[in-house]
């Protein structure tokens, strides 16, 4: 298994961040990572959603978890191996929460595989969740 996880803090409110994370058609709007990006349904467990980012192939994504006001889950499944992120919010004050971005990559060869290439797919979080957080704010 090769895991990693990014969080920020923000002012923003969780129903904001909620707001921007169920708007999937419009997540290139806060994610450069983002080209072309598609859902086939509502916003829930189960559906699927497919994303381009610039310059590559499109991935399939299925939500396998939303919970409205606090988490959803995406995974992709490529060649034995499950990617799994998970999107949080957690409240840590008055005004104040926590988004959480973390990836689980597991299945056959993921100890010598996830490191080669977890980094380079989590490498965008960090401007993807400001972007996000500034956003929510507006």
């Amino acid at each position: 298994m090769w895991e990693y996880e990014h969080s920020i803090e923000t002012d923003a409110t969780a129903e904001a961040i909620w707001r921007l994370w169920a708007d999937v058609a419009n997540w290139g709007a806060w994610n450069a990572e983002i080209q072309k990006i598609e859902i086939d349904g509502p916003f829930a467990t189960g559906t699927r959603i497919t994303m381009t980012p610039p310059g590559a192939d499109p991935i399939p994504l299925r939500l396998t978890e939303v919970i409205e006001g606090e988490l959803f889950v995406d995974e992709a499944r490529f060649d034995g191996l499950l990617l799994r992120t998970v999107h949080r919010i957690d409240p840590i004050g008055q005004d104040r929460i926590r988004v959480v971005y973390r990836m689980e990559i597991t299945g056959e060869g993921a100890d010598v595989i996830g490191p080669q290439i977890g980094p380079g797919i989590t490498a965008d979080w960090p401007d993807t969740m400001a972007a996000l957080a500034e956003s929510a704010l507006r």
